[in-house]
Parts: C-alpha cells; sequence; structure tokens
C-alpha cells in the first residue's frame, strides 16, 4: 500500500505548478511537469530525502517543461537512472522548440528534450508504485495527456482544466471544441470525488467543476 504524499510548487515567471509525487515510506518519488527553477526542485528532493525514479510530462509547453532535461542531468550525476515519460509524440514539435521558446520567456536556461518514452491514450502509467490511466485531451496542446488513478482520486491534467476555467486554446494550433470534447469525454465521466492537480492555481475536484465550471457546467 502507497503512503502518497504530495508537494505542489508553483515555479518559473509563469507560476505553473510542478508537482511531487512520494510514497511516504519508501521515499520513491517522480516530478511531474518541471518547467523551470530546477534548483526550486532539486531543493524539495533533498528536504524529503527523495529518490526521483521518473520525470513525467502533461505536455510540451515551455512552463512544463522547459526544465525537464537539466532536471533529468542534476539527477543522473548523481548515478540514478530517471527516465522521462509523456507526453504524447504530438507535442514532439514543442519539445524540440523549448530553447527557443524560453527565450520569449526569459528563461535562458530551458533545454529541448525527447522523452524516453512517449506515452499513448488508454495506457497506463506508473508511478511510486501506482497505475494511473493515460487520457489523451487534445486542445491546449496536441500532445495533452491527463493521468487519472480513481482508487487514490487523484488526477493530474496539467492545462486541460482548472479550477473554474480550462487551458487556453488560442494558439494557432489550439482546439476549443476538441479541448471540450476531451474533457466532457475523459474527464466528466469520473467521480466527482476526484481530486485534480492543474498546470496553474489551486486544486479542485470533478464535482466542483462539473456544477461550476462555466465553460462546462
Amino acid at each position: 500500500m502507497v503512503s502518497l504524499s504530495v508537494a505542489i510548487l508553483p515555479i518559473t515567471p509563469l507560476q505553473q505548478n510542478c508537482t511531487l509525487l512520494w510514497d511516504e515510506d519508501t521515499k520513491n518519488a517522480a516530478v511531474i511537469d518541471p518547467g523551470g527553477d530546477v534548483n526550486q526542485i532539486l531543493n524539495v528532493v533533498m528536504q524529503q530525502e527523495l529518490k526521483v525514479g521518473k520525470i513525467i510530462l502533461t505536455h510540451g509547453h515551455i512552463d512544463h517543461a522547459g526544465g525537464a532535461a537539466e532536471l533529468k542531468q542534476a539527477l543522473e550525476e548523481k548515478g540514478d537512472s530517471v527516465p522521462i515519460e509523456g507526453p504524447h509524440i504530438d507535442d514532439k514539435f514543442l519539445l524540440d522548440d523549448l530553447a527557443n521558446s524560453g527565450a520569449q520567456y526569459g528563461m535562458s536556461d530551458a533545454r529541448n528534450v525527447t522523452p524516453d518514452l512517449w506515452l499513448e491514450d488508454g495506457g497506463v502509467l506508473n508511478i511510486v508504485g501506482l497505475d494511473f490511466d493515460i487520457r489523451h485531451c487534445p486542445g491546449h496542446s496536441p500532445g495533452s495527456l491527463v493521468y487519472i488513478n480513481s482508487n487514490v482520486k487523484l488526477a493530474l491534467v496539467g492545462d486541460v482544466i482548472f479550477k473554474g476555467s480550462i487551458g487556453r486554446t488560442d494558439f494557432e494550433y489550439g482546439d476549443h471544441d476538441a479541448l471540450i470534447a476531451a474533457i466532457k469525454t475523459h474527464l466528466l465521466p469520473l467521480n466527482d470525488d476526484i481530486t485534480f492537480i492543474c498546470g496553474h492555481g489551486p486544486v479542485s475536484t470533478i464535482g466542483e467543476e462539473r456544477h461550476s465550471n462555466p465553460f462546462i457546467a
């Protein structure tokens, strides 16, 4: 039985929620969406004495993925093997342009990154001993994924949905209709008591958004 602990770190100038999940008993951990401020992430890893087993990306935007390559290198210099998993391969063009995107946002340390494993809809992602269902939710970005574990009542949703809002779709590759369809297909059928950690702002629950989110209520 995993004794799950969570830390949410608002990082980068865009205040993106980098999430650390770990088993309190074993200290096995995963880092989700390390967009930057890698030293801040590493400080928590050291303070909690965590053993990071993988880095997970929900999608390819700079504030979610810009620090992944640097974090991987820093952890592997300590002798650990730390694969980067996700997002869907449809976000490859974003990950291939992270350094350039970083320059535009004042994030000069951002590096391009190629995941060790692309993830697909319908698969299963193991995070510190817990199996999360993988769901492809394009619209905010073509390769956005959400990760859901109904047993522990937790979902990691990136920028697909927020408390009272949804992800931006005003990019040239954005698709509002696709995003709404993905939310209605993959998230709204979940139980009301599923808590989700989103890419920006406070956590919420599926039930709360089902009844009050103006984009989907």
